[in-house]
């Protein structure tokens, strides 16, 4: 298809305001045009593209079937018009740009407080970190780097190992009786993708794995840590991400062996890209950042 039979993006831009506001004048005055302007823009896409796209009902206008079909195509387009508009916009006196897809707690906690040292090393790049689980298509996503926890598994990717993980078994200190091993009756706090873990625990520590099913399920870590400092019961946590709390007094580690579970976390870049100067400077950093410590968390 030759691009001069491609539809003008102010044709576009008319048409989509038009859908929202049902009004050729509303969308006029948004646009800052004309009533006339914006009707003859609707006029030529629709002959440009040989469908009618509204109907007038009373002092209105409305899509026609094949403009509903349409309208979410165009407010996706007009939106990536927009986030690439931004970003060259924001690009001005940037010296490289990265994008980092993090597991939400994991960049909270874990990578922002460590994220400016990376910076400093690398003066007039501009990072953009987007919270992502699980795998998706890093270029449609225009994602340099993700962190993921599972299986070295991606694909279209080439994934670096990067730690394992260890939980501790934490409650408020309100609740923790003095030389408890167990959480004994309390609440058990759970998270949804990680089911098995109180059984686990109970099992490695002298308990019974029927009793880690029961209490309270959260979809994330971050929300996790804040239930079980609310007291609303024990909890098992990566313990990087708990350092604040164990050290502010906010949760105590009940006595009992630590768990490893059985996968890891792992550094993903697209397989063409896996010679990238700038990714394999961020890889061997944070690599390095995790060697100082125990293992982060996902979530």
């Amino acid at each position: 298809m030759s691009r001069s039979m491609m539809p003008d993006l102010t044709a576009l831009q008319a048409f989509e305001a038009a859908a929202r506001h049902g009004s050729f004048t509303r969308a006029a005055v948004e646009l800052n045009l004309t009533q006339s302007a914006v009707s003859r823009q609707i006029k030529d896409l629709e002959a440009q593209l040989g469908v009618a796209l509204f109907q007038r009902v009373r002092q209105r206008v409305v899509l026609s079937s094949l403009g509903e079909r349409l309208r979410p195509e165009i407010e996706r387009l007009l939106s990536d018009v927009e986030r690439l508009t931004l970003r060259a916009a924001s690009a001005r006196d940037v010296s490289g740009h990265l994008t980092i897809a993090t597991l939400p707690t994991f960049g909270s906690r874990w990578l922002m407080p460590r994220l400016p040292d990376f910076l400093s090393a690398h003066p007039g790049m501009q990072a953009t970190i987007i919270s992502r689980s699980g795998s998706f298509d890093l270029a449609e996503a225009g994602v340099d780097v993700a962190i993921h926890y599972g299986k070295p598994v991606w694909p279209g990717a080439t994934c670096s190992f990067l730690c394992t993980e260890t939980v501790l078994a934490v409650v408020a200190p309100g609740l923790l009786a003095d030389g408890a091993t167990l959480p004994g009756t309390m609440p058990l706090l759970h998270l949804d993708s990680r089911p098995m873990l109180w059984p686990q625990w109970l099992a490695a520590n002298g308990g019974d794995m029927a009793d880690g099913f029961r209490g309270h399920r959260f979809d994330q870590f971050s929300l996790l840590i804040e239930a079980a400092t609310a007291g609303m019961g024990a909890a098992l946590l990566p313990s990087y991400l708990i350092e604040r709390e164990i050290a502010q007094g906010d949760l105590k580690v009940i006595a009992g062996e630590p768990l490893d579970t059985d996968q890891g976390y792992w550094i993903v870049v697209a397989e063409e890209r896996s010679s990238d100067f700038l990714l394999q400077g961020f890889t061997a950093w944070i690599t390095r950042q995790v060697g100082q410590g125990e293992p982060a968390a996902s979530g």
